[in-house]
Order: C-alpha cells, then structure tokens, then sequence
C-alpha cells in the first residue's frame, strides 16, 4: 500500500491497525485507510457533467425499450444471469454463460461451484430488487444479501451474514500486510458507522444526479469493504439498486458488470487512485462511461429480443397454433430451457398438456432437445436462436 500518497489523502486518512502476519501468525503493526465522509454536492468539469448527461439518457432509453413488452420482468432472469456471470468472473470466479443460463437451481447436486457463487448472485439480486422502495437501506438488509450471496461457497466465513469482524487486505492473499495493494479500515463501531452514514446519504434527497450518485456510493462502499467476501459483488449490485429507488430504469435490466470486468484493471486502479488523489472527477467520468456503454448495450439486447419474440409467436400462429404453444414461444426469450415440467408448473397445466406445447414448438424448429437433464432427469430443449442471441 502506498503509505506516502494514502497519507495525504484530501478525501480520507490512514489508521493504525493490528494484523496477523500470514507468515508467522504474529501480530505486526500497520496501516489502513478510512475514507472522508461523501459530500452532498461536488464540482465536475464539462467535459464529465456531459458524460453524466449521456449516461442519464441512455438509462431512460433503456427504460424505455423495457416498456416495448407487456411483461418486461420475462427479461429479468437472462439480464440478471449475464451480471451474475459477470460480476463473478470480476472477483475471480468464471461459469460459463451458457451454463448459467442453462441451470437449474432446483439442481444444487450437479452444480459446479463455480456455478453454485453465480446462481447464489441471482437469489442475493432477486431479494434486493423486491426491498421496498419505501423502506431505507440498512446494514441489517446488505448483511442479509452478502449472506445469501456466500450460502455454501468457500467464501462463507465465520462473520457471513454480518459485518466483519477482522482485518482484511486487498491484492495480498498469503502476503505480507506490508504488501498489500490496500487495507480498507478495520471491523469494529466506526465502520458500522461509516456504513450507516453512506446508506443515510444514500436514502437522502439526492443534490446530485442519480448517476454521479452512483458512482460515489460504489466508490465509498468498495473502499469501506464491510463484508469479508462478496463487497465487489455486491457493490455493484447496488448501482442497479440505486437506480432503480432513484427511479432512474423501472426494470432491472441494466448489466453493468461486461464493460467494467473487460477493464478490470483499469477499474481497480481508478479506485484506488481516487483514493489517493481524491479526484472525484476522473472517477465518475469512468464510471459514467460505462454505465451509458452498458444502458445501451443492454437497450440493443432488450430491442433484439422484443423483434424475436414478436418473430417467435408468428410462427406460431402462422402454423395456426394457441395456447400454451404461443405462450410458450413468447416466453422462450426469457427461458430459452424448457423442461416437461417447467412448462407444466409455469402454466398450471398436465404434463401432457406441457409436453404436447413442447412437441409443438420442436416440430415447427423453435425448440430443439439437448444433452441437458432437468433435476429430476427429464429432457430439456433449448431454443438456439433465442440462446445464440443473449450469448452475443
């Protein structure tokens, strides 16, 4: 950690801490740094207020292509699935997007554990996005979503599903605490004070746009680092989350992970550099940048799949089919796999009901069999041009 820049620090400072070295298990003195407070207002330059303003109108864009379909929330779990793949793939953890579309979280004994931290992101998601908006943030809400993130991965720890209760260090796993790239404050009352008082300003009357408050928050939270696992993760989660209570996207259908894991380290050494230099303006100039890359790639998928739907139940009902076969082929955009009994429990129908939609949609090339099995063994199908459309 670079003791001399963190020093002199306008926006934070260092503290003193006591840390077992990985080596002998002795206690050894160092530091950590403890981040200002979040200012309620901030200067930006232009040339950053015009990339705020870009990526602003690029979330209502999105929000506006979610609004092309009846029941935008078919497109969640494909959107949530490409983040979960991604934010994990950020951390170190990498499943494959075909598999993690393809899962089964009914399925947990054939699950790798790769997939098992992916899928978990789903849940941890699925459990913020239904939070009401009436309601605060607390550190009793992200302590419950970090303990469902880390359920049954090697990073549950003792302290899961609440505040840490030791000494972490960044970018120095078995090394020496002299070594490490940055040690975020340590556990005790400050940083759950810290933490109290970003979720305070967070919940507050925003002076700034949603946007630029985003990015400060990301910034604060992945700096105070709260949890022993899972606050990159997390992190991120709660810039959709953010938006979304900001009223910015109505759908959760941002996927910001993809631009920010292709610039890992470009990303990580913002962080810090904001850290030492306190220059708000570059990091959220970065930061905005990628939230309007990713609006608008992720209004390009939405507009994609709302054509393929519509190009999906023609071909239904040119081969003059209803029902659950047209339900069905509308549905395929958010659940390209499809079992016997999922459609027959999505639907409320037999299983032959099910299997005669299935067979329907095969026959007409929309569905085709695959070598996956449901958890309780059956054949599942998959629609290919709906697959090869969200694995682009």
């Amino acid at each position: 950690m670079d003791l001399q820049r963190l020093g002199s620090s306008p926006i934070g400072r260092l503290v003193p801490i006591m840390a077992p070295d990985p080596a002998t298990g002795e206690s050894v003195a160092g530091s950590a740094f403890l981040p200002d407070r979040l200012p309620r207002t901030i200067e930006l330059s232009s040339d950053t207020w015009m990339r705020v303003t870009t990526a602003t109108a690029a979330l209502a864009r999105l929000d506006g292509a979610a609004r092309l379909i009846p029941n935008p929330e078919l497109l969640r779990v494909p959107a949530l699935r490409r983040e979960a793949q991604s934010t994990s793939a950020l951390e170190g953890t990498y499943a494959p997007f075909a598999d993690v579309l393809a899962a089964d979280p009914d399925d947990a004994a054939a699950m790798s554990a790769e997939l098992r931290e992916v899928l978990n992101f789903e849940e941890m998601a699925g459990l913020a996005f239904t939070w009401p908006e009436s309601r605060p943030l607390t550190i009793g809400m992200l302590s419950e979503l970090q303990r469902v993130l880390v359920h049954g991965t090697v990073g549950e720890l003792s302290d899961s599903g609440r505040l840490r209760d030791r000494i972490v260090v960044i970018g120095s796993r078995g090394r020496q605490l002299s070594e490490a790239r940055f040690v975020p404050p340590p556990p005790g009352d400050q940083l759950r004070s810290e933490l109290q008082n970003l979720l305070e300003w967070i919940g507050a009357p925003p002076n700034v746009p949603s946007v630029v408050q985003a990015a400060m928050a990301h910034y604060q939270f992945e700096t105070l680092h709260p949890f022993s696992d899972g606050n990159g993760r997390l992190g991120r989660l709660l810039i959709v989350v953010q938006l979304l209570r900001g009223a910015v996207i109505r759908e959760p259908l941002l996927v910001v992970s993809p631009w920010f894991e292709q610039r890992r380290d470009e990303y990580q050494d913002a962080l810090l550099e904001l850290s030492c230099n306190g220059d708000w303006n570059t990091w959220i100039n970065f930061f905005a940048e990628g939230v309007a890359a990713s609006a608008a790639d992720s209004q390009a998928k939405v507009e994609r799949l709302v054509q393929l739907q519509a190009e999906l139940r023609a071909t239904v009902q040119s081969a003059n089919k209803r029902g659950v076969a047209e339900r069905l082929a509308g549905d395929l955009i958010g659940h390209p796999f499809v079992s016997r009994s999922d459609v027959a429990k999505r639907y409320g129908i037999s299983g032959q009901g099910a299997a005669n939609a299935i067979a329907a949609l095969t026959d007409l090339r929309l569905l085709s069999p695959t070598q996956r099995r449901s958890a309780t063994g059956a054949q599942r199908f998959v629609s290919d041009t709906v697959l090869s459309v969200l694995l682009t």
